[in-house]
């Protein structure tokens, strides 16, 4: 069994650990390379064979993959080492967005401390069907599908949605069950955590976190590109605006 390649979670807390040191490399022997290995090891996303297998996120790999960070940076001036596409989009990712980037190492870690991560089942398609998942990674995914499939806050934020006596309606694209179904239809919508990945820490989930959506909206908002993060209902909105030809003119 060979070392598998890294994942995005792991990709998060090694290049927020080179940003935090001015995007300079580290060597095995620096105590963050040693704590940060000991962190991956411990990380609910491989199989404990693979985990388990000597050289597994060593300080040596850990060290390494710090190099790829800082020596393929677009300010770098040197020579950069081979470092893969998913290195790459991490370092766009903290290039673009540092403090978001950030918070999603600190919901990463903070949800590792507290055992929250390791106590998630995984979740139906918190990997999509080509592999990837959002840049935030894996486990902030699979927090976020646990809460919004939580049938008591599901039914909340249902009733919140009818107590002002309108049709239950998708957020985004407006698709109204009742309406297309008939009684099948009535009282039917899914519910989509919209907190930012890593905005979704360890507090209590709200309803304001929550959106009813119909089922192909919820399925784009889910649906994960390479590089890129979970959509919003508002940028699901604005993407289809993008992509709807305008007539009448």
């Amino acid at each position: 069994m060979r070392i598998p390649t890294w994942t995005e979670d792991e990709l998060v807390l090694a290049g927020a650990l080179v940003v935090k040191n001015g995007w300079r490399e580290l060597r095995t022997r620096d105590v963050d390379v040693q704590e940060l290995s000991e962190l991956l090891r411990s990380l609910p996303v491989h199989e404990p064979e693979a985990r388990a297998l000597p050289g597994f996120r060593s300080p040596d790999s850990v060290s390494r993959k710090t190099t790829d960070f800082m020596t393929n940076h677009p300010l770098y001036s040197g020579k950069a080492t081979r470092c893969g596409k998913p290195t790459s989009l991490m370092i766009e990712a903290f290039t673009k967005r540092e403090a978001e980037m950030l918070q999603a190492a600190e919901a990463i870690e903070e949800g590792i401390a507290s055992g929250d991560l390791h106590r998630l089942p995984e979740q139906p398609d918190e990997v999509d069907e080509d592999g990837s998942t959002a840049i935030e990674g894996r486990l902030l995914v699979r927090r976020a599908l646990a809460r919004e499939r939580d049938p008591k806050l599901r039914a909340l934020k249902i009733k919140q949605a009818r107590l002002n006596g309108g049709p239950l309606r998708c957020e985004v694209c407006a698709f109204d069950f009742a309406r297309t179904y008939g009684d099948l239809g009535d009282g039917y919508i899914e519910v989509h955590h919209v907190t930012p990945l890593h905005a979704s820490g360890t507090r209590e989930t709200k309803l304001a976190d929550l959106a009813c959506l119909c089922a192909n909206c919820h399925r784009m908002c889910h649906r994960s590109r390479p590089g890129e993060s979970w959509r919003t209902p508002a940028a699901l909105r604005e993407q289809i605006e993008k992509s709807v030809p305008v007539t009448g003119r």
